[in-house]
C-alpha cells in the first residue's frame, strides 16, 4: 500500500518484485508401516539413520518383517525414513478365553480345598492320607474342565499330599487341620497365579515407593518394557523434604534417564507424571500419584563399583505386571474401521508432513501383504501424490508362477510398482542363515540413491543401480524370463556378472503393454509427483489474491522459473525451453465465469524423459571399395 504522504520531503517505499521461489519437495521420503520391538503407536515418527530406529524402535526383531526392510533402506542409500508401529492387543475372543481359564483355576481350586476339608470332618478315624485322596480325586474331577483348572487343582491335590507326609497314618485333629490349612494356601497360590492367565499386558507396570507406591509403565507397548529397572533416591536440590529423584533404565539396550527434583504435589512444575510424560522415552506414571513422594531405595548410596540398577538396589517390572508383544498383525490393522477420521492404520502418516514412498513389508517375513491393504494403501497413495512398493508372493517361484495369475497383487493404480523376486540374505538373527527378504527396502534406497546422484527424473534402475548386501536372489532369471514378466509391468532384479545383483526395470502397474497407459515408466510418474507437489506446496500464496492480469503474470513467472529450473537440471525432452515445457495462466485458462467463481487456472505441461529399455544396434558389413 502506498505511503501517505504528510509534509514536504523525501519518501521511500518498498516495492514488490513479485518473484516467490518456488522449492522443490524432497523425492524420497520412504514410509514404512508394520510392527516393531517398540515404539509409539500409530505415530509417524521420522529418523534419519538405522542406529535411529534402533534406538527408537528396537532395531532387527524376528517378528518384524519391517525391520529388516529398513535395514535395506540405508544399507542402498536411503536418508530420511517415516516410521509407522502398529501394535495389535489380544483381541475379545482371546480375552474371554483367558478370562473363563482364570475362573475355572479359581473353580478348581476351591473344590479341592472343599474337599480337603469336608474330608476332614468325617470322624476321628480319618487319616491324613484320607483327606489327601479326596484331595486328589477332586483335583481329577475339576481338571475336566480344562487344562487350566486342572494344573490349578494339581497344585493344591499336591501340596495337600506333601502336607500329609508330616505325620503318615495320622489321625489327629491337628495333623488333619495341617493337610486343610496347606490345601487353603496351594488354593491362595493357584488363585494368585490364575491371574496371570488373564488377558496379556500391553505395557508393562512396575512399582517403586514402598508404603508410598509409585506406580509406572513403559512408554510404549511390547515386552521390550519387562527389562526395565527403576530406582528412586533423595539427592535432591537444597534437600528439599518433598522431591526425589527418579533414574529409569533398559537393562537390555543400556538407555538410562535421571528425572531430577520431581514431585508428587499435583501444583509442582516439576510434578513427576507431567515430567515423565514430556520428558521420557522408558516409562509413564500410571493411575493415580501417592499423598507423599516414594520412598527411596535403600541404600542411599550405592558402594563404588556397585550396579545402581542391580536387584539388591533398584525396582524391576512386577511379576503380574509383565507386558506381551500382542498378536501378529493381520489386515484390518493396516487397515482399521475409522482409520483414516482417527489417523490409525497407514492413515497415521496423514500425520506426516510429506512421504514419497511406501513400503508395507506383510505380516510374516515368510507371508504376503493381503489385498485388500495394497488397494487400500495404492488409494491413499494416489491422494498423497506418492509411490507405493509392491512386494512379491512369496509362492512366486517360477515366471509361469507369476504369469499365470496375470499378475494380481490388489492395484494396478499408476502410483505403485511391483518388484520380484525377493532378496536372499544373511538373517543375523540366526547366525547368518540365508533367508528370503522382501525388496521393498532396497528398492527404495536405490531410488532415494539415484534421486541424489541423478535426479528424480533418472530410472532407479541399471548397472549403477545395485543392491547393496544382496547376496542371491530367491530365483534366478534368465533375459527370456525378464521378457516374459516385462510387458506384464513386473519389474525384474537380476544377477549380472562383475556388476552382482541389480534392479532392471522400471514400470509401474499400469506398465502392461495392453493398458497403454501414459504412466506406464516410474520415472515418469515419480517425475509428475514431484512437479504436482512442489507446485501445490509452492503456490498457496495465491490463495485471496486479486484475480486478474497482474496476479497471472506473477504466476506465470514464478512457475516458469521453477520450470526453467529443471529444465536446465535436464528433467525434459527438448533442445529449448519452449520444446520442454510451458506455463499458460491467462484469460483464456480463466474466463470472466472462473474468476466470478473465484478459481484461476494454471496450465502446466512438460515433455518426460522416457528410459531407453530397449537398446537396438544395428551392424551392417560394408560392401568394401566397389566403382561404378
Amino acid at each position: 500500500m502506498p505511503i501517505a504522504v504528510t509534509y514536504p520531503g523525501v519518501y521511500i517505499e518498498e516495492v514488490a518484485s513479485g518473484v516467490r521461489t518456488i522449492t522443490g519437495v524432497a523425492t524420497s521420503i520412504t514410509a514404512f508401516v508394520g510392527r516393531t520391538l517398540m515404539g509409539p503407536v500409530n505415530e509417524a515418527v521420522t529418523i534419519n539413520s538405522f542406529g535411529d530406529f534402533e534406538r527408537n524402535f528396537g532395531g532387527l526383531w524376528l517378528n518384524s518383517s519391517l525391520s529388516y526392510a529398513v535395514r535395506d533402506f540405508y544399507l542402498n542409500g536411503g536418508s530420511q525414513a517415516i516410521i509407522v508401529r502398529l501394535f495389535a492387543p489380544t483381541d475379545a475372543e482371546q480375552e474371554d478365553a483367558f478370562e473363563a481359564a482364570q475362573l475355572e483355576a479359581q473353580t478348581a481350586a476351591t473344590a479341592v480345598f472343599n474337599a480337603a476339608e469336608a474330608a476332614n470332618g468325617t470322624g476321628p478315624t480319618t487319616t491324613v492320607e484320607d483327606i489327601a485322596a479326596a484331595a486328589t480325586t477332586a483335583a481329577g474331577t475339576a481338571g475336566a474342565a480344562g487344562p487350566s483348572a486342572l494344573a490349578a487343582a494339581n497344585a493344591v491335590a499336591q501340596s495337600a499330599v506333601t502336607a500329609a507326609g508330616l505325620t503318615p497314618g495320622s489321625s489327629a485333629a491337628t495333623d488333619r487341620q495341617a493337610v486343610v490349612t496347606a490345601a487353603g494356601n496351594a488354593r491362595a497360590e493357584a488363585v494368585a497365579s490364575a491371574a496371570s492367565i488373564a488377558a496379556p499386558i500391553t505395557r508393562a507396570r512396575l512399582t517403586v515407593g514402598g508404603a508410598t507406591a509409585l506406580n509406572l509403565e513403559a512408554a510404549n507397548e511390547g515386552s521390550w518394557g519387562n527389562d526395565l529397572r527403576v530406582r528412586v533416591d533423595y539427592d535432591v536440590k537444597d534437600g528439599a523434604t518433598n522431591l526425589f529423584n527418579l533414574s529409569i533404565k533398559n537393562t537390555k539396550t543400556g538407555q538410562t534417564e535421571i528425572h531430577r527434583n520431581l514431585s508428587v504435589d499435583a501444583t509442582s512444575s516439576r510434578r513427576v507424571d507431567k515430567v515423565l510424560a514430556a520428558e521420557s522415552q522408558l516409562a509413564r506414571s500410571r493411575g493415580a500419584l501417592p499423598a507423599t513422594r516414594p520412598e527411596a531405595n535403600a541404600p542411599a548410596v550405592v558402594p563404588p563399583g556397585d550396579d545402581l540398577f542391580s536387584a539388591a538396589n533398584s525396582n524391576g517390572v512386577d511379576p503380574l505386571g509383565r507386558a506381551s508383544d500382542g498378536r501378529a498383525l493381520a489386515d484390518t490393522d493396516f487397515t482399521p474401521l475409522g482409520g483414516e477420521a482417527n489417523k490409525r492404520g497407514i492413515f497415521a502418516l496423514l500425520k506426516a508432513d510429506l512421504f514419497n514412498l511406501l513400503c508395507l513389508p506383510p505380516f510374516e517375513s515368510d507371508g504376503d501383504m493381503d489385498d485388500s491393504v495394497i488397494s487400500a494403501a495404492a488409494a491413499f497413495c494416489e491422494k498423497q501424490r506418492a509411490m507405493l512398493l509392491v512386494d512379491p508372493l512369496v509362492s512366486w517361484r517360477t515366471v509361469a508362477q507369476v504369469a499365470s495369475g496375470s499378475v494380481d497383487v490388489g492395484t494396478t493404480s499408476k502410483n505403485a510398482a511391483l518388484y520380484f523376486p525377493r532378496l536372499r540374505q544373511p538373517n543375523p538373527l540366526r547366525e547368518n542363515q540365508l533367508e528370503d527378504f522382501v525388496p521393498c527396502g532396497a528398492i527404495a534406497g536405490v531410488m532415494a540413491r539415484t534421486d541424489t546422484t541423478r535426479g528424480v527424473w533418472k530410472a532407479p534402475a541399471g548397472l549403477d543401480a545395485t543392491l547393496a548386501g544382496v547376496p542371491a536372489l530367491s530365483v534366478s532369471l534368465t533375459d527370456a524370463e525378464n521378457g516374459q514378466l516385462n510387458p506384464l509391468g513386473v519389474n525384474c532384479l537380476r544377477a549380472m556378472p562383475a556388476v552382482g545383483r541389480v534392479v532392471w526395470g522400471v514400470r509401474t502397474l499400469q506398465g502392461n503393454d495392453r493398458l497403454a497407459s501414459e504412466w506406464k515408466y516410474i520415472p515418469v510418474r515419480r517425475t509428475a509427483l514431484f512437479i504436482e507437489e512442489s507446485l501445490f506446496r509452492g503456490t498457496q500464496w495465491v490463495v485471496f489474491e486479486p484475480n486478474d492480469e497482474p496476479l497471472w503474470a506473477q504466476i506465470r513467472l514464478n512457475l516458469g522459473a521453477f520450470m526453467q529450473n529443471l529444465f536446465r537440471q535436464g528433467a525434459f525432452q527438448g533442445k529449448t525451453p519452449r520444446e520442454a515445457y510451458f506455463v499458460k495462466c491467462d484469460k483464456e485458462t480463466t474466463t470472466q465465469n472462473d474468476i466470478n467463481l473465484g478459481i484461476v487456472n494454471i496450465l502446466v505441461g512438460f515433455a518426460p524423459l522416457k528410459p531407453a529399455e530397449f537398446v537396438v544396434i544395428k551392424i551392417q558389413q560394408m560392401a568394401g571399395q566397389v566403382e561404378a
